[in-house]
């Protein structure tokens, strides 16, 4: 069963000006020491900062809270399978949120999927419960 859908759009260029402007206090008030390891490591780091931003604000509406009571930037944070497939990893307030929705005997499945075409950068998140074995 469907927990949450969430999608969020964000301007690349915006994050890049907020990049250039707050430097490190920006990232590391934002994002994941895997995140920052990823995003600077590609051609494109504004694209790649802009789709993880927008990755959080769609987990944080998935989770029905938006960013309020309590969740945190970090306590979102997208890495990427050998594949290339991006997950979504929940710690903290967020996870706790997870938890606190997924019914009994059900285990939560966090689904994200992010794209980009400048100046744009879009992700959408999906909380599905798949009942346990």
């Amino acid at each position: 069963m469907i927990l949450g859908v969430g999608t969020d759009l964000a301007n690349i260029d915006r994050i890049a000006g907020t990049l250039e402007r707050f430097g490190d206090r920006f990232r590391n008030r934002v994002f994941t020491d895997t995140e920052q390891n990823k995003a600077e490591r590609r051609a494109d780091t504004p694209g790649t900062y802009a789709k993880r931003w927008a990755a959080k604000e769609a987990c944080s509406k998935a989770l029905g809270t938006g960013l309020r009571m309590g969740i945190a930037w970090k306590d979102m944070g997208v890495s990427n399978l050998g594949t290339g497939q991006p997950r979504m990893h929940l710690t903290g307030w967020a996870a706790d949120r997870l938890a606190e929705m997924t019914p009994p005997e059900h285990e939560a499945i966090v689904h994200v999927t992010l794209t980009d075409d400048h100046p744009w950068a879009q992700a959408f998140v999906v909380i599905e419960a798949r009942p346990l074995p």
